[in-house]
């Protein structure tokens, strides 16, 4: 289905465990930075909010992830991989989902906001001063309203399978996965293990719910009118083979936030950060730097 959310049918990949520590010799001096990958709660505007950590660089990361995602099923190939002697990555579960329960899930119609405002403040409340933001699908969208909003904490931005607006064609398609025991066995495990099938089946419903109300406000916007106020770096995925966000998303994005970069992987579909994990992480890492 076009639009947010889309990360759900991809849940496939778990969170793969790391050698503690690793040994670099710059200059013929040994030199230690942590690859163990740790978690952790954090009060934060009153929810206890689970986050993993991984890394010792000086650039910190915080990665977004999609509708009932957590760091655990959405980013295993990044908390693995991505270079931990340059970054510190941080992987968040939003409020309601993974293991930041309670509360229960619920979707207001600012819950991209209430988000954005979770995830800036969880990364001031570990101590980081400034830091990017990597968002897929929901977490792409939340990573666009921080960027906007909170422009003296944010580094730079990468998005992908991300909308800044709800489309008839899109509430269609959100509807069409409403029931979820018609979906493929092979998508509804990962939630049904995290979950339980029926906090996963009342919280997809919910989800349906809360993403088409937005079609309501004008143009069906969930954040086209802060897409200005972008002014940190941004990069723009889209996989030329995604069926749930059509090309135009990307498109608008692009042409929406000044001086932003936009690259198509060909054989891309929406979870290309876990299909192409390697030139994924290349990418992403060259554009931070």
């Amino acid at each position: 289905r076009p639009g947010g959310g889309g990360a759900l049918l991809w849940r496939l990949l778990q969170l793969s465990q790391s050698a503690p520590c690793a040994m670099l010799r710059p200059s013929g001096a040994a030199a230690l930075y942590s690859t163990a990958v740790t978690s952790g709660k954090i009060e934060v505007n009153g929810i206890h909010l689970h986050y993993q950590q991984t890394g010792d660089g000086n650039h910190a990361v915080l990665l977004l992830p999609g509708m009932l995602g957590s760091g655990q099923t959405d980013f295993g190939p990044q908390l693995k991989s991505m270079n931990k002697q340059l970054f510190t990555i941080v992987a968040w579960d939003p409020r309601g989902y993974g293991k930041s329960i309670p509360p229960v899930r619920d979707f207001p119609p600012d819950f991209f906001e209430r988000d954005a405002k979770d995830a800036v403040d969880l990364m001031q409340a570990l101590k980081f001063q400034k830091f990017s933001l990597l968002g897929w699908s929901d977490g792409g969208i939340t990573a666009l309203i921080a960027a906007a909003k909170y422009p003296h904490l944010i580094h730079k931005i990468v998005v992908w399978g991300a909308n800044a607006s709800v489309t008839a064609e899109d509430v269609k398609l959100y509807n069409a996965i409403r029931d979820v025991s018609k979906w493929s066995e092979r998508a509804r495990k990962p939630m049904e293990e995290m979950y339980g099938y029926e906090y996963f089946s009342k919280t997809c419903e919910a989800w349906v719910d809360g993403i088409s109300q937005l079609r309501h406000n004008s143009n069906g916007s969930i954040c086209q009118p802060l897409l200005p106020y972008i002014k940190c770096p941004a990069l723009i995925i889209h996989g030329e083979k995604d069926p749930l966000v059509p090309r135009f998303h990307p498109e608008y994005l692009h042409k929406h936030i000044k001086g932003s970069q936009l690259h198509f992987m060909p054989e891309g579909k929406h979870n290309l950060h876990l299909r192409f994990a390697e030139e994924f992480n290349k990418m992403v890492e060259r554009f931070l730097l």
